[in-house]
């Protein structure tokens, strides 16, 4: 698998040499700015397990450590960011995160649980 399984660790270890070999993998998108932000988004990852101790503690405490219930009646109602996502992508900028904008981090929010978009039809709704 072109970056290990996505293991942090690894991926933050990445040398030169490692990098230009992904450069050429047809399989992967071969941005040299993404594939370069890869590397630096896991080091820096790994400096808020190290201030937090662990990255959920530190995503979490944006939300109150509680998940965002949002009461979308359409799909059309769902949005795309939000001040919480704005705020997240900002401080991750802030740490040395690329890559990491406002759409990008309310997705992510979506995917972990962080933020309940689902819409009033929905079977978990009911």
């Amino acid at each position: 698998m072109a970056f290990d399984h996505f293991d942090y660790l690894i991926v933050a270890s990445y040398t030169e040499d490692k990098i230009q070999e992904l450069l050429q993998n047809v399989g992967i998108v071969r941005n040299q700015s993404k594939i370069r932000s890869a590397v630096t988004n896991a080091l820096s990852f790994i400096k808020i397990q190290e201030e937090f101790g662990s990255f959920s503690n530190y995503i979490w405490a944006f939300a109150d450590n509680q998940p965002i219930v949002n009461k979308p009646r359409t799909l059309k109602d769902v949005p795309a960011t939000s001040t919480v996502s704005d705020k997240i992508s900002k401080d991750l900028k802030k740490r040395g995160f690329k890559f990491v904008g406002s759409t990008v981090v309310y997705a992510h929010m979506q995917a972990t649980g962080m933020v309940d978009d689902h819409v009033a039809d929905c079977w978990k709704r009911n």
